[in-house]
């Protein structure tokens, strides 16, 4: 059996958004660079599998630093025992981060041996993981933060394009009424559903459950339409608001994009805090989004993988959500250069869903070339909070 013989942290920024996106206006410095943070590791057969962690795009110095410190835990130990490798990971970093940054880390190393281990064994990371356990997985376009409506109708053109039918958009603390009501009009007129994300991991103060009711409320009678799902709607600590939201409101309640422990999620999903739980691979890892999905069809909750990170965790979270049988793929509407660059084929869709090719492991490559191409760059991290930006509400209006 092949045993891990190095490990690399790999940090690299590059072009990313534009200038009439909200995210990029007010979390990035102009011009926006992002920066994905990955693990390579070498195995002694010299199969390469690269994993990525979240934690890089808001703290990348960290990242790299978790990294170094769990690396030496796994030189020279077998490869293909993945359950046993991040075991090694916890228990150098659980006694003080159990939950948290650690757990980005030790994800980005599980991703990269799976990768590795795929590649090895010559088959897709999907049927490494155990296969497909349903239909392909189904996909929602996922932007919405534009600031023109000239914008945002360029976006719902585009997802008509990749044959997707729901596409969700971002809320300005739900006082973008106008923007709303607008986006949800012209993306019925398209045949779009349409779900809103609140963003209230961003809150500070969150909203309170009754506000987003109220929020939901308003839009439905001004646009004439009920929403797909309402993402993040309370604050992520607010259990008892999501499940009182869910109680009340005319749609389905989503959240758990930030958990980095299947334990949380599976104990949230038991306790009937969402409709939709949303895990993500580049913070709990690969299997733990497996755990997710089998505890959240047990309690009759659906899945939507969370995939806003680089090119790696993009196809991490949709190997690991078509391998699991998740009922939902996010697909990042921004543009960011190195989903193009490091991408062995482009994501492709058919009829809405993610259309996986044949090609070993999950699909991604790093060569020296884009490593040079896209150096890390300090300043480029996601800020939160974030600067103020302006928008012109009256643009919205009928």
């Amino acid at each position: 059996m092949p045993a891990i013989e190095s490990v690399r942290c790999v940090l690299l920024s590059a072009p990313y958004g534009h200038a009439e996106s909200v995210e990029t206006q007010a979390f990035y410095p102009s011009p926006a660079y992002r920066t994905t943070g990955m693990v390579e590791v070498v195995l002694s057969d010299g199969t390469v599998g690269l994993g990525e962690g979240y934690l890089a795009v808001f703290a990348p110095s960290l990242f790299r630093e978790i990294v170094a410190f769990q690396a030496p835990r796994l030189i020279g130990k077998e490869a293909t025992d993945i359950a046993a490798r991040v075991r090694d990971l916890r228990q150098a970093c659980d006694y003080w981060g159990l939950e948290g940054p650690a757990r980005h880390a030790t994800a980005a190393f599980e991703i990269a041996l799976v990768d590795a281990c795929s590649r090895r064994a010559g088959v897709p990371a999907y049927v490494y993981l155990g296969g497909r356990s349903g239909d392909p997985l189904a996909m929602y376009a996922s932007g919405g933060d534009a600031l023109t409506p000239e914008t945002m109708a360029e976006e719902l053109d585009r997802t008509l394009e990749m044959t997707i039918r729901l596409f969700k958009m971002r809320s300005l603390r739900g006082e973008d009424l106008e923007r709303c009501t607008w986006t949800v009009k012209a993306a019925k007129k398209r045949g779009l559903e349409v779900a809103v994300d609140l963003s209230q991991n961003l809150g500070n103060t969150p909203n309170l459950w009754s506000d987003s009711l109220e929020f939901c409320r308003r839009l439905g009678e001004k646009s004439g339409h009920r929403l797909a799902f309402l993402e993040e709607a309370v604050g992520p600590h607010d259990l008892q608001g999501f499940r009182r939201l869910r109680a009340a409101a005319a749609t389905r309640v989503a959240g758990g994009e930030t958990l980095t422990a299947s334990e949380e999620a599976n104990r949230r999903v038991a306790a009937g805090t969402y409709d939709i739980v949303q895990p993500d691979a580049t913070l709990m890892g690969m299997r733990a989004v497996a755990e997710v999905c089998s505890a959240a069809r047990v309690h009759g909750v659906a899945t939507a993988v969370h995939a806003w990170g680089g090119p790696v965790g993009l196809l991490a979270n949709y190997h690991a959500g078509l391998a699991a049988g998740a009922n939902l793929g996010e697909y990042p509407m921004l543009a960011y250069e190195l989903r193009g660059e490091m991408l062995e084929e482009p994501v492709a869709f058919a009829a809405g869903r993610w259309a996986p090719n044949d090609l070993p492991g999950l699909g991604v490559r790093l060569t020296d070339e884009v490593e040079k191409k896209y150096p890390f760059r300090e300043l480029a991290v996601y800020r939160t909070p974030g600067r103020a930006f302006s928008w012109n509400p009256d643009a919205w209006l009928p």
